[in-house]
Parts: structure tokens; C-alpha cells; sequence
């Protein structure tokens, strides 16, 4: 029976279970300490060390703290599963889900009642069509905003495509410059399909800030004065997606 035990090696990624939670290790040479953090669109805990030689320190300190690991985890939103009767919001307005044969289908709001998404299928069949039709209205309605924005920080429209980050809600590839005899590429944004559960304003500020991207490709203070001139005040939006985030990515799971 060997007398000592060497100290578990880990590496930036890794991951161990804490209280029932994943906790993922991570390395970040902004740090200065070890600390704790939720990431809760990934539904995680996140144990950062300043360096790799400190990443037992920090699977020890999450050890340590099982109780806070436990009650924070416990607060983040339930994973949502789309049925038919639950009503949701979209780009902030209320539409009740329906099964219906064939394909997807709005069927606008009536007085004070609600708007109603039909789609077809059953149990998680249901959930994927309803998700398929979010994801459709959200390419609708990002490629519209995308040509606006785009237009008002005078750029050409970019490349628009919808995808499901759980790091970002959206990300911008300037266009490339053409050069010894190749051709010029136009730009390329990305969204997050899940924007469209957001209220019009959020999900609209999103594209505002990509496309001010078009023009600036860091987070300097022209950046934000590019933002600024197409939505005014952008820190009631970026509170907004902070505060439910979560709840956003809930869905559909």
C-alpha cells in the first residue's frame, strides 16, 4: 500500500462534480485569485485559478463549498419543455402553443387573447417543431433588422445565420478586404435563435450591437459611441439578458 498519495492532476477544461453539480475547471490569466462563479446558461459551476499549477487549489475551494454549490444551483430555472397549451413569449408577445397537422403555422392574436403557434408532432417531436418554427421567425426577423442596422452604419448587409451559443448571444466577422486580386468578402453575423424569446427591444439591441461590429471590431469607446447613436442607452438591454438569460436558455430542453 503505497504511504502517499500525489495530488490529482487537472487541466484547464476538466471537470468534477461538486454537491450533485458539474464544476468546470478553468484557467484565466486575468485572475489574480481562486474563485467561484455560475455559469448558468451551461447549468455549471465555474472553479477559476490564475494558472494551471493552481487548479487544485480550486477544485479544493469548490469542494469546500458544497452549501453555496447547492443553493445556487438549486435558483436556476427549471429546464423548460414545450407542450402544447403553454403559452410563450416571442419577441414579447404572448402565443399559445397548439398541435396542428402540417406545417407551422402563426395564427395572429384576437382581442385580448393570445396569439397561437400550431405545429405538428408529439411529445418531443412537438418541442422540436416549435423550436424549428422559433428559429425560423428568428432568421425572419434578424436578417430585417441585420439590413437595417447594417445600412445605418453604412456597410453592406452581411452574411446572416442563427445558431445556439450558450457563451454569446451573437458575433460579428468584419468582411475582408480584397487584396491582390481576390474578391472582397461581405460580413458574417450570428445570433442566437433564443434572442426571439426576448422582448423586440433586447433581441433588437443584439443586432444593433452587431452590426456596430461592421464598423469597429473591439468593445472601444468608438464602439460603444457606434452603439449608442442606433439604440440610445444600451445598458437597460445588456441587464435585461443578464438577469434571464437563464430562463432563456431554458427552454426547449
Amino acid at each position: 500500500m503505497a504511504l502517499f498519495r500525489s495530488a490529482p492532476r487537472y487541466a484547464d477544461g476538466d471537470h468534477i462534480v461538486v454537491a450533485g453539480a458539474r464544476v468546470r475547471l478553468h484557467v484565466s490569466g486575468r485572475a489574480s485569485r481562486i474563485s467561484l462563479r455560475i455559469d448558468a446558461t451551461r447549468r455549471e459551476v465555474v472553479a477559476t485559478a490564475p494558472n494551471p499549477r493552481r487548479l487544485p487549489e480550486a477544485a479544493a475551494f469548490a469542494n469546500q463549498r458544497t452549501a453555496w454549490i447547492a443553493a445556487q444551483m438549486a435558483s436556476l430555472p427549471e429546464p423548460m419543455i414545450l407542450a402544447p397549451g403553454m403559452v410563450i413569449e416571442v419577441l414579447g408577445r404572448p402565443w399559445r402553443l397548439e398541435r396542428a397537422a402540417g406545417r407551422a403555422r402563426w395564427r395572429p392574436a384576437i382581442a385580448d387573447q393570445p396569439g397561437v403557434l400550431m405545429v405538428s408532432g408529439e411529445g418531443e417531436a412537438f418541442s422540436r417543431a416549435v423550436v424549428r418554427a422559433l428559429k425560423a421567425e428568428a432568421r425572419r426577423m434578424f436578417t430585417d433588422r441585420t439590413a437595417f442596422y447594417a445600412k445605418a452604419v453604412d456597410r453592406p448587409e452581411p452574411v446572416v445565420s442563427i445558431m445556439d451559443a450558450k457563451a454569446r448571444w451573437g458575433s460579428c466577422k468584419q468582411p475582408r478586404r480584397a487584396g491582390f486580386g481576390a474578391t472582397a468578402e461581405v460580413g458574417r453575423v450570428r445570433y442566437s435563435w433564443r434572442l426571439v424569446l426576448a422582448p423586440f427591444a433586447v433581441a433588437d439591441y443584439v443586432v444593433a450591437h452587431e452590426c456596430a461590429h461592421l464598423v469597429e471590431a473591439n468593445h472601444s469607446p468608438s464602439f460603444w459611441a457606434v452603439v449608442h447613436g442606433l439604440v440610445g442607452d444600451h445598458r437597460p438591454y445588456r441587464a435585461w439578458l443578464r438577469d434571464h438569460g437563464a430562463r432563456l436558455h431554458a427552454f426547449g430542453r
